[in-house]
């Protein structure tokens, strides 16, 4: 009797694993499968008289938005950046606010996927190369060296967002109350201190 106990004990631990093992596996896929911006890194640099952004971000598309953009649904994104100077008690004094149109269309002649964005284009063989390449931000020139007082501390932030508004009619309503087609990256915040120097 004493050996069908442990050996019934031994059977619950087992099962009890496996359904562990399960569910982590099924939760993992489900999060895999999903739509998602993530911003990484981000910092401005000086180039002569004005400070460029170079940021380096990830994207990933769920079944539903890749077979959206086979079927020739162009999705346009938005970048967004911002400066402020943080105040103690008032609202914070924006610098500058500024935003920059990418976006990415399937080209069915070519079988080529493409990336437009400041009326320059590159064309990529798969969709993962062009998601890459939609978020990789090298020098875009975002504030003048002149608007940054030196000794000042400024807070910088950034996102990037599938626009919602471009998308075809038929896809902007089934967005409404769905979370599939929010395709929006963390805000990216970052202190910038010693400008100027």
């Amino acid at each position: 009797m004493a050996f069908f106990m442990r050996y019934c004990k031994k059977l619950s631990y087992l099962w009890s694993l496996g359904l562990l093992l399960l569910l982590l596996g099924m939760f993992s896929l489900a999060i895999a499968a999903e739509s998602s911006i993530r911003i990484k890194s981000a910092e401005l640099q000086l180039l002569e008289d004005f400070y460029s952004l170079s940021a380096d971000a990830e994207m990933s598309f769920d079944k539903e938005i890749e077979e959206a953009v086979n079927k020739g649904v162009p999705l346009s994104f938005l970048i967004e950046f911002q400066i402020v100077r943080p105040r103690k008690y008032w609202f914070d004094d924006e610098i500058v606010t500024t935003s920059q149109e990418v976006t990415l269309s399937y080209h069915a002649l070519s079988r080529q996927y493409l990336v437009n964005r400041d009326a320059h284009q590159q064309s990529f063989e798969s969709l993962n190369e062009a998601a890459q390449a939609l978020v990789q931000i090298d020098e875009w020139k975002v504030v003048e060296k002149t608007d940054l007082e030196k000794g000042e501390t400024y807070r910088a932030a950034m996102l990037i967002r599938l626009d919602q508004t471009k998308l075809p009619k038929a896809i902007q309503v089934d967005t409404i109350g769905s979370e599939k087609w929010n395709l929006t990256s963390q805000k990216f915040e970052w202190t910038l201190k010693e400008l100027n120097k």
